[in-house]
């Protein structure tokens, strides 16, 4: 039958209503049969990258605090050597 004796026999809104039935059962089954799979695969990817990138933010914060803690030390004794160098130089000034 086409379409024009089936609007004759039932009415537009009727053929209208079944047609929009259709569609929406093809949208829904091809949702559910080729973009779920793809979604949930993608999901797992997400969440690999997330934790990887969580273990990157700590490492990057465990390395600025070892660079932080190793330029305090490496300042005190550079300082400590300053310090050492300049008791160990005679005074220009004489002594009274």
């Amino acid at each position: 039958m086409d379409i024009v004796s089936l609007i004759n026999k039932y009415g537009f809104p009727i053929v209208a209503a079944g047609g929009m039935g259709y569609l929406i059962f093809y949208v829904w089954k091809w949702a559910t049969q080729e973009i779920k799979p793809v979604l949930s695969e993608a999901n797992t990817v997400l969440i690999a990258l997330i934790d990887r990138i969580r273990m990157l933010d700590n490492d990057l914060i465990r390395l600025n605090q070892k660079v932080n803690v190793v330029l305090t030390l490496r300042g005190k004794q550079i300082e400590e050597m300053k310090d050492a160098q300049f008791s160990d130089k005679p005074s220009d000034f004489p002594k009274q």
